[in-house]
């Protein structure tokens, strides 16, 4: 197996483990003390730390002298909470077990963009690369379908322990897969002599930085309504007349995406902030139509259509993040310094779950309004959010996703840092 091949193995492990916690959680809470709430105030602490622990692990990514030892250490660490989880849920001090959860919740950015950020380094610039990324934004969805399905059996044929536990083998195999990859080839680590970012590097990046500030800020508005929609399929279904059919609806939306990411998801000749919008607004579209459906079997088809179109999101959204913070690129104006790239992935994700934790918990405060309202509130926010990157990102002549020229000074090709391989219309 080549060395994108070994990464797409450990990210999909990886993120099958991250996926599978929301449910599992609560279910261990639920057999073992009779709380679903136990349950959600461990999952809380395990969502919280991600925005404030992003900018920390993706400077400490940048700065590692042995890269190897890092990533696969932080994986191990998210495994080791898990595997702690499964034992000391229900019978340890909640404050022990909480503070387990902080801690397995600080890996959590390294499963999500931390890992993505290793895509520059594995595969040479030029369209393999954004085919690249959107195999990395596949292996989300496809743990969006595995896991909660490999939970769901696990618990029913035995207990939710046993499920905890198959989440946590799941991250040791993504650690030791990780430490596979080959970080030397990609001039992971610090170059000599180079400055380093700062711990806030990143931040602020995201908001210098036109691109990076757009898709950030519309793709966290969108997650806010995303984060909801798990609670409310499950209130359109009963509402429906089908209380079992919210799993059904979720179901249906990351089989689209899936789908979504693995087809549209591959198209390079669009530009990328084009497809971050026409993504955003289609799955708005497609589920401000669900909302209105008459039975569950046509809000599934809906849902599945909102899921397709929501597929290349991820992808469109990991580009940009490479192609404006890339490693080793110096320009004055419109790019991220040097060091930043591991920030900027890890922080943009962070930001994306604590979004979706946010939404959430909105809707558990607006639980008692109807469905198909909820629904068409969550259809807004992201119409709203491709319509806030409509009005916030640049709109580049020539080429689709060719940079502009705005007095940048771009690297000559036999500068020391120039990055490797071909300039390209999706490169860094």
């Amino acid at each position: 197996m080549g060395g994108f091949g070994r990464y797409l193995a450990a990210a999909l492990a990886a993120r099958i483990a991250s996926e599978g916690m929301g449910m599992a959680v609560v279910l261990l809470a639920l057999e073992r003390t009779g709380s679903a709430a136990h349950g959600a105030f461990v999952l809380t602490a395990w969502l919280a730390p991600h925005v404030l622990a992003a900018p920390l692990a993706g400077a400490a990514a940048a700065r590692a002298r042995r890269p190897r030892l890092f990533h696969a250490g932080a994986l191990a660490g998210f495994a080791t909470a898990v595997a702690a989880l499964t034992v000391l849920l229900g019978r340890a001090p909640v404050p022990l077990v909480l503070t387990v959860a902080v801690l397995g919740g600080s890996c959590g950015p390294m499963v999500t963009g931390g890992l993505s950020s290793l895509i520059t380094g594995l595969v040479p610039a030029g369209p393999g690369r954004d085919r690249a990324y959107g195999w990395d934004a596949a292996t989300y969805n496809a743990a969006a379908v595995t896991a909660p399905a490999a939970v769901g059996l696990v618990t029913a044929l035995g207990s939710a322990g046993p499920a905890m536990a198959v989440l946590a083998a799941s991250g040791a195999l993504a650690a030791a897969l990780a430490a596979t990859l080959p970080y030397e080839d990609q001039g992971a680590g610090p170059v000599p002599g180079a400055p380093r970012a700062g711990l806030g590097a990143g931040l602020t990046a995201l908001w210098r930085v036109r691109e990076l500030r757009a898709v950030t800020a519309a793709t966290t508005l969108g997650f806010v309504g995303i984060g909801s929609l798990t609670t409310v399929s499950v209130l359109l279904a009963a509402e429906l007349g089908s209380p079992g059919g919210g799993g059904v609806l979720m179901t249906a939306f990351a089989v689209g995406a899936l789908g979504g990411s693995l087809t549209l998801g591959r198209i390079t000749s669009v530009e990328s902030g084009r497809l971050v919008r026409w993504a955003l607004a289609g799955t708005g579209a497609a589920l401000a139509a669900a909302a209105f459906a008459p039975s569950v079997a046509v809000t599934a088809a809906l849902f599945a259509l909102a899921g397709v179109c929501d597929g290349p999101l991820l992808t469109a959204t990991l580009r940009i993040r490479a192609r404006y913070a890339p490693d080793g690129v110096r320009i004055r104006a419109r790019y991220a310094p040097d060091g930043v790239r591991t920030q900027v992935f890890t922080l943009g994700a962070g930001l994306k779950v604590t979004a979706a934790s946010t939404g959430a918990a909105l809707v558990g405060f607006a639980a008692d309004a109807p469905a198909a309202a909820l629904l068409t509130g969550i259809a807004g926010l992201l119409l709203a959010s491709a319509l806030l990157h409509a009005l916030t990102a640049v709109r580049e002549p020539g080429r689709p996703g060719r940079p502009a020229r705005t007095g940048a000074t771009e690297p000559s090709a036999g500068s020391a840092t120039t990055a490797a391989g071909p300039r390209t219309p999706e490169g860094p």
